[in-house]
């Protein structure tokens, strides 16, 4: 029998509080204790220098890196020919010299960690990517499109894949004039002034991909890499983005096409389900245990763009980033009212909490340090690449 649409009206808010109150946290122990697998981040570069970075999983709660694997002993290995040793430093990051690999010979990573387990990737040819032939931006109703363009007159690359990495300038606005000296509340004039300029940066955080094996000629035409919406106070001065291209094999390609699936994929019913994501590294020590990545060999071509403000639309209304810092706190002295109690200022001034900005009669204006501070949101060193 069919319940009436009224009935299920009124059945549907029991029905959901029933549901809802079945639900039950499920915490597997692989959250709160994980195994510790091997993870080999990186890829043989066939025209410069290899950087690969080794870890071990860890629980995804943690609020530390993953840990490190160190003093392990790391090759690039010719199939059936030389080996180069990649030395370590930084800690768990190690590196060869710059070396050119031929695209007739295959190539892996040969490694022992301290402990003595041996791992190794399967051999792979080294690909040669071609060049970046456009990166422009356009700035369009949803905001600054950044695209590239690139082909191979030879059809022989097919699987393409980006990375990119964004600057972009910060202008704090405030420029203190005093500074607290220990012990005092009577702020004399500041002796080492507050960096003026400063410089965000941040990787790309989704996996960038492209399949032409469709075209009858080894084409990508206008792929969108990254979209800033107007409101984005990345373009609020100067932004730049520095783009790198990777040829992939096919077997790579579907690598990081299952990772891109894996991690962006997921969020509702109708999307695909999480699969296990294997690589093409493998415990020669211990078959069974599983390592994670995938090391390809390729070259990685680069390309840089600058975008100023003044060349978006006058309409685009780009923030500073510091609107919820407007205006400067009024700290009176010896008068109320307080905004902060007194006999927490020195305090708030001796651990950096509260930044005196200027003089006022009987006081002073200040603010957090996030609001005076560039340095809490970049570098002031002005990167080499910087106009």
């Amino acid at each position: 029998m069919r319940a009436s649409l009224p009935t299920l009206r009124r059945l549907l808010p029991g029905m959901l509080a029933l549901l809802l109150g079945c639900t039950d946290p499920y915490l597997p122990s692989a959250i709160t204790a994980p195994p510790s697998y091997l993870v080999v981040d990186g890829f043989l570069n066939s025209r410069g220098v290899t950087t690969i970075k080794l870890t071990r999983t860890y629980a995804i709660a943690s609020k530390t890196a993953p840990p490190t694997e160190t003093k392990a002993a790391v090759y690039l290995e010719e199939e059936a020919g030389t080996r180069t040793l990649l030395r370590e430093a930084p800690t768990g990051t190690y590196t060869s010299p710059a070396l050119t690999l031929s695209p007739a010979k295959r190539y892996r990573l040969h490694l022992t960690t301290l402990a003595g387990q041996e791992y190794a990737s399967d051999y792979v040819p080294a690909k040669i990517t071609p060049g970046i032939d456009d990166l422009s931006s356009r700035a369009e109703s949803n905001g600054l499109n950044i695209r590239l363009s690139t082909h191979d007159p030879a059809n022989a690359t097919r699987f393409y894949r980006w990375d990119y990495a964004e600057t972009w300038e910060i202008n704090p606005i405030y420029r203190p004039q005093v500074e607290y000296r220990a012990g005092t509340l009577d702020f004399p004039d500041i002796s080492v002034p507050y960096p003026t300029k400063c410089w965000g940066m941040a990787p790309s955080t989704t996996v960038l991909l492209s399949n032409t094996t469709p075209l009858s000629q080894d084409v990508v035409t206008d792929r969108l890499l990254r979209l800033l919406p107007p409101s984005s106070e990345r373009l609020n001065t100067r932004y730049s983005i520095l783009v790198q291209q990777y040829a992939l094999t096919r077997e790579e390609f579907e690598y990081w096409e299952l990772l891109r699936k894996n991690t962006e994929s997921i969020g509702s019913l109708f999307d695909a389900q999480p699969v296990q994501l294997t690589g093409n590294v493998h415990c020669l020590s211990a078959p069974a245990e599983p390592a994670l990545g995938f090391v390809g060999a390729h070259s990685v071509v680069e390309k840089r763009l600058f975008v100023a403000r003044r060349e978006l639309p006058q309409a685009w209304l780009t923030p500073t980033g510091y609107e919820a810092c407007y205006p400067p706190d009024s700290v009176w002295l010896n008068k109320p009212p307080l905004k902060y109690p007194l006999e927490a200022l020195k305090s708030y001034f001796s651990l950096g909490q509260l930044i005196p900005i200027d003089r006022l009669q009987g006081g002073y204006t200040g603010k957090p340090r996030d609001c005076v501070d560039c340095r809490t949101r970049g570098t002031s060193v002005k990167p080499s690449f910087w106009p």
